[in-house]
């Protein structure tokens, strides 16, 4: 019953979603055949044109065509690239989810090694240091990173380059080696979030019972947190991997813009510069789609990893 609930509660958000992302663009000013013919067009080409987007049927009549074009996979037609919006889509998605792989890596490495150092340090004299200089960490923007990296790794060491991306199809580690510094900008700050959420979420449960008890045990400190300690704590961690996936798979604007990665975010800024209503209008479907499969993932994520939550929405 649970999982059923999820999976009626996605369609009919999906729905609304759809419903939104239609109405909202018919709301905005302007005619869209004279925005692809230019002001000299001719009424005679601009009414036609009209017939052939379906702007002379009724709102409702157009948001089924809508509906039935994009669940065939078709979003119409980008203004500024005249080509499909969902090939543009998908072309970007690859990169995008390229980037997003290996920084969910680099952020899971990062944030779980430090959420673990900290809360076992969390009695020694270095504790309050190292968690002073975490909140300086935390709070540098992923785009001053990116800077120092280029500086660093592609300026003064030439190890890995500044710009541009290598599809895997051309090799595995150029692929590797051109997402390296892009992916490792946003996992330093979504890896410093993450550690901040473990390390709170672990030194909560170290006050519960079942902690004395495992102590009383002979269990020493390690073994607490990676036998007992762990799977507790893991919800907060999810539900903050969830966040961070959906920001990243939403294509991080600045990143992929500083280091001309043609993902997600570089067409977002390229639509919106241009006015590219269709191409918009596709992003934004896709970027609501993308945010409620990961909201939807990391519920299941946490009733697979604590079976108490799904048998209390069942009630």
């Amino acid at each position: 019953m649970f999982y059923l609930r999820k999976i009626l509660s996605f369609i009919s958000t999906l729905i609304l979603i759809s419903l939104l992302t239609f109405f909202v663009f018919q709301l905005l000013p302007g005619n869209p055949a004279l925005a692809i013919l230019g002001a000299d067009a001719e009424p005679s080409q601009i009414a036609a044109l009209e017939e052939k987007m379906g702007l002379d049927k009724s709102v409702a009549e157009r948001y089924f065509l809508w509906l039935g074009n994009a669940l065939r996979g078709d979003l119409g037609i980008s203004y500024q690239y005249n080509l499909s919006v969902s090939y543009l889509i998908r072309g970007s998605f690859s990169v995008t989810l390229s980037l997003a792989f290996i920084t969910l890596i680099f952020t899971v490495c990062i944030g779980f090694f430090f959420g673990f150092l900290y809360a076992y340090i969390r009695k020694t004299k270095f504790f309050k240091p190292l968690m002073s200089l975490h909140q300086i960490w935390f709070s540098v923007p992923s785009f001053c990173t990116a800077l120092l990296l280029i500086l660093v790794f592609s300026v003064k060491l030439q190890i890995f380059p500044a710009m541009g991306y290598v599809p895997i199809s051309e090799g595995f580690f150029s692929w590797l080696h051109s997402l390296m510094l892009p992916a490792l900008s946003l996992a330093l700050g979504s890896g410093a979030i993450l550690a901040r959420y473990t390390t709170t979420s672990i030194l909560n449960q170290f006050k519960q019972d079942y902690v004395r008890t495992a102590r009383s045990k002979g269990l020493n400190e390690w073994q607490v947190i990676s036998i007992h300690i762990l799977k507790n704590a893991l919800l907060p961690s999810v539900t903050t991997l969830g966040l961070i996936m959906t920001e990243i798979l939403g294509g991080s604007i600045i990143i992929e813009n500083v280091f001309s990665l043609p993902g997600i975010g570089r067409l977002v800024a390229s639509s919106i510069l241009t006015r590219d209503f269709p191409l918009i209008q596709g992003l934004v479907l896709y970027l609501a789609i993308i945010t409620l499969l990961c909201n939807t993932t990391v519920d299941l994520l946490h009733a697979i990893i604590d079976p108490r939550l799904r048998k209390e929405a069942e009630k």
